[in-house]
Order: structure tokens, then sequence, then C-alpha cells
């Protein structure tokens, strides 16, 4: 399992890596069409919001390499992968609702 917390962690510092840059007002690393309808002065509220999305990302990641570092037995295995999945659809979730307030919709 520690192939595993170690792939887990650098995809984590990627994903807040992407996420800080997106928070300081970097919105050009969201695709275009995630962003035609959001008007130029919600810009900044809406890459904070985004970078929270990727945040929870990151901190789903993070923790279910933490997890998988406590063993490789079959429970172990199965908790790291409960986490990492409940977090991605709640970090979807999030990111879904940010994309439907501000650009009304997904695309």
């Amino acid at each position: 399992m520690i192939i595993y917390s170690i792939i887990m962690f650098v995809t984590a510092a990627l994903f807040l890596a992407l996420g800080t840059a997106i928070y300081k007002g970097n919105t050009k690393l969201i695709h275009d069409y995630h962003q035609r309808n959001i008007k130029e002065s919600e810009r900044t509220e809406y890459g904070r919001a985004f970078a929270r999305g990727m945040f929870a990302i990151c901190a789903t990641l993070f923790f279910s390499g933490i997890i998988a570092l406590f063993g490789k037995d079959g429970p172990i295995a199965t908790i790291a992968l409960i986490v990492l999945f409940a977090g991605l659809i709640v970090s979807g979730v999030v990111i879904v609702k940010i994309q439907k307030r501000y650009n009304g919709g997904l695309f």
C-alpha cells in the first residue's frame, strides 16, 4: 500500500497546486466552456469557489493515502477506497453546484 499512498500524496500535491493557483485568480486553468456564462465581475469569486472543490479533492486523496499506510490488509484497503470514492463524489457534487451557480450549468 506504500505505492498507493505515494500516488495519492503526489496527486494530492498536484490538486493543491492547481487549487491554489485557481484560488489566487488564475481561472484560465479551468476550461473555457466551463466559464462561458460567468460575468467578468464574478470571475474572482468563481475561482475561489471552484478552488474549494479542488481542495476537497486534495484532502480526499491525502486522507485515503494516510489510511492506506496503516496496513495492506483487506479491511484497511477497503476503508481507504471507501474514503477515496466517497470524497470524490462529495467533491464532484461541490464542483457541480458551483458550476450551476456561476455558469448556469455544467457546460
